[in-house]
């Protein structure tokens, strides 16, 4: 009987533990060749679209706790690609992202927010061009789980995030203006991220 009862703690305790170690958050690793980085600004009267490919970052979630979500994430400035030479090097130059002096864009989330279903605002310090601003993002969590066979698995999340910025906030000032009136570019720029995460071992 008594070792009956010994089990039976012994079972309880590993189940509170399984159950404990489940609500724990989890860190996720950015899978860079699954995921993408975009933006697009307002050029005459339609969008260019770019994006950046190289990037890094990793986010900490918790499926329970959602609002204590944590993204800490940069971008490589100098890999900015619009699918034309001349204007990616005017876009790595001192009118824009001037990549000599500023080579990174960075993101270290200071809280979130949940708003719905998988859905949150997440806010933090978007730094450009040494320029540190505090901006908000509309995040969602796509799902997680673990694919392949049993001897080769692996376990990955989706998120998708996006914002509006002003580049002038960031000292990205160069534009042109037309006699008839009216101006080259926009000053909004959206921000759209896509990511295939990998759970951290």
């Amino acid at each position: 009987m008594k070792r009956f009862a010994t089990l039976a703690l012994a079972a309880v305790a590993l189940t509170f533990s399984t159950l404990t170690a489940s609500a724990q958050p989890v860190t996720w690793n950015v899978d860079n060749s699954h995921s993408s980085v975009h933006f697009k600004v307002r050029h005459f009267l339609t969008t260019v679209t770019g994006q950046f490919n190289d990037f890094e970052g990793t986010i900490v979630f918790d499926e329970k706790n959602p609002a204590a979500l944590s993204v800490v994430a940069s971008v490589r400035c100098s890999t900015v690609f619009t699918d034309h030479e001349r204007r990616d090097g005017h876009l790595r130059s001192a009118d824009f992202f001037d990549v000599e002096k500023f080579p990174t864009i960075t993101f270290k989330s200071t809280k979130a927010e949940a708003v719905g279903k998988n859905k949150f605002k997440i806010t933090g310090d978007f730094t450009m061009r040494g320029v540190t601003k505090v901006v908000t993002f509309d995040g969602e969590f796509m799902g997680a789980g673990t694919f392949g066979s049993a001897d080769r698995s692996m376990t990955k999340a989706g998120f998708s995030a996006s914002a509006v910025i002003q580049r002038k906030d960031y000292g990205m000032v160069w534009n042109r203006t037309f006699d008839q009136g009216g101006v080259m570019l926009g000053e909004d720029v959206t921000i759209s991220i896509e990511v295939e995460a990998d759970k951290a071992k």
